[in-house]
């Protein structure tokens, strides 16, 4: 649920009715003892250091400031208590990164943790509980009465609220399990301290926080550790999969996926550099990749262009830092911002950038990461252009730049399966031969010739588009198979394709000229149709039949004609 101007000014005015009112009440209903101000101060001291030391527990920041808060009750009374709290909203709340603004976080955070104090503190006086007393087994009993009570008042609190903002929570959570046991687990020492400052002063606070303080910063450095252990074995696995894409577009495809979801980014794109332009290669927004709709920038603008100038990667907590810099493609909602320079033999080629809805969503390690799966990505993009390369030319006519006989022979035996299979109800056969193709080659040169092949070639493809595959069958002669196309609607492709060829000026330069001179050349076809399961249920029967109706039904029959397979 959005936060609202109107939500903020209720919240803040509820505040002003409730806490400074509230402390008011307190001052004066409840009398606090006499208080050292260097012994207070050391624990206020102590209380700060505390909150700028959390503990990563399950992922989250753990402050495990509840050792102190509740030796303050024990010794000082709920006044001190309620103030030292306020003080850990407010070093908290500043700390915390989350989407919500400080304007509504702030006394939102102060009323929770001011109620949940005045409900602690009203609950350990109703049972029988005195402040300053050292009987352990009083202060056992009527401090967890406190701290139980002020446990499940922030629970619920957050539960409704959570109810109110429409999250559908649940109040048995991990989370409330989880703050549940650091509440078991901190209030033996809160106990500790109490007990221990109450008979040796000042340096019971050093004996009991150094350790702590030491173990909290050697918990920062594991948690750190393992988190950057697991984004890396994370990103080896990205770019073991990288590895086994043989097409770019699988590889890019993938790439942007994967680094999304391993930074739980809302948007990814990766940006190519070249000819001094950042051209969009791949936009991958909320989980779906996008059609490009993107125009090229010059290189140094934006975002990505700084990255491509400095060659430094860069990383924006907050939209406020880097609006004015953007020019390219980011939706009005985002906030932190990643990016990284993808990088090949020491040049850069291109940038990944991520974004996310939510304020300081990424962390500086993570740069590291992205600068490894940047390096897995440029090299798994040059492998797959390779293999592509070597795919191109193993299926390709050096020539024509069509599939050779080598691929059409593939492709026609699992055409002819679907075929059998009923997956595919028809497949037709069209075998195309340029006529009287040797005197053209004698007259002009085999340059003109293959100048004319290519430009046939294209012709071709035009004709088929996407309904069809088209192939150099050998020589002057070509196929394509026709998917799903019955005989008559294969002759009429036929037809069409030859009535254009018969009108169609063909460029050549007269190789076999002195002044090579360029010429306007007509040439026909003859054309055969063959179709399965009609004529044959094999390959190479279906070749054979799409032959011989070229050759005796169109060939014979005076060339510059369509002919059927007839049996």
């Amino acid at each position: 649920m959005p936060v609202t101007n109107k939500k903020k000014i209720v919240l803040w005015s509820l505040w002003l009715l409730v806490v400074p009112v509230g402390l008011f009440l307190i001052q004066e209903a409840f009398s606090a003892p006499e208080a050292n101000k260097w012994n207070l101060l050391a624990y206020a001291l102590f209380f700060i250091i505390t909150c700028l030391m959390p503990m990563k527990i399950n992922g989250a920041s753990a402050y495990l400031v509840q050792w102190a808060t509740i030796a303050v009750f024990l010794k000082y009374g709920i006044l001190a208590e309620i103030v030292f709290s306020q003080l850990m909203v407010l070093i908290v709340t500043l700390r915390s990164r989350t989407s919500e603004p400080l304007s509504f976080r702030i006394p939102f955070n102060s009323l929770m943790f001011f109620t949940a104090s005045v409900l602690a503190g009203l609950a350990f006086f109703a049972a029988g509980g005195n402040i300053g007393s050292l009987d352990l087994v009083h202060i056992t009993l009527y401090g967890f009465i406190f701290q139980f009570t002020s446990f499940f008042a922030n629970q619920l609190i957050l539960y409704f609220y959570d109810k109110f903002t429409g999250a559908n929570p649940k109040f048995l959570s991990i989370d409330m399990i989880w703050d549940l046991s650091i509440t078991l687990l901190v209030f033996p020492y809160a106990l500790a301290i109490y007990i221990a400052e109450s008979y040796i002063g000042i340096p019971a606070l050093l004996f009991l926080g150094i350790p702590f303080f030491i173990m909290s910063a050697i918990m920062k450095m594991y948690n750190s550790s393992e988190k950057i252990n697991v984004d890396l074995k994370k990103a080896a696995e990205i770019g073991h999969q990288l590895a086994g894409r043989l097409s770019t577009d699988e590889v890019l495809d993938q790439f942007v996926f994967q680094v999304a979801d391993l930074f739980k980014a809302d948007y990814a794109y990766v940006v190519d550099y070249r000819d001094n332009q950042l051209q969009m290669l791949r936009m991958f927004e909320n989980g779906e990749l996008l059609t490009n709709s993107v125009p090229p920038i010059r290189y140094n603008k934006g975002i990505g262009g700084k990255v491509v100038t400095t060659n430094m990667p860069v990383i924006y907590d907050r939209k406020s830092v880097w609006k004015d810099m953007v020019t390219g493609h980011l939706p009005i909602d985002s906030e932190s911002i990643m990016a990284t320079p993808i990088a090949r033999n020491n040049k850069t080629e291109g940038v990944l950038l991520l974004g996310s809805r939510h304020k300081y969503a990424f962390n500086r390690h993570q740069l590291q990461i992205m600068d490894i799966l940047s390096t897995y990505f440029a090299v798994s993009l040059e492998k797959a252009g390779y293999v592509q390369r070597a795919i191109a030319i193993s299926e390709r006519c050096g020539l024509t730049k069509l599939y050779n006989y080598r691929y059409l022979d593939a492709k026609l035996e699992k055409s002819m399966e679907k075929v059998n299979t009923g997956e595919l109800d028809t497949l037709s056969l069209v075998m195309m031969d340029i006529d009287r193709f040797k005197g053209i080659n004698d007259q002009y040169g085999h340059q003109s010739g293959n100048d004319i092949l290519i430009q046939l070639a294209r012709i071709i493809e035009e004709e088929v588009g996407q309904e069809g595959t088209v192939a150099r069958y050998g020589g002057e002669e070509f196929v394509v198979l026709l998917p799903n196309y019955g005989k008559d609607l294969a002759l009429l492709f036929a037809e069409t394709l030859r009535k254009r060829i018969e009108s169609h000026a063909f460029q050549i330069i007269n190789d076999l000229d002195h002044e090579r001179s360029m010429l306007d050349v007509h040439i026909t076809l003859s054309i055969g149709v063959s179709t399965a399961p009609d004529d044959s249920d094999d390959g190479m029967a279906l070749i054979r039949n799409a032959d011989r109706a070229l050759y005796i039904g169109a060939k014979q029959a005076g060339r510059n004609k369509v002919a059927a397979y007839a049996k």
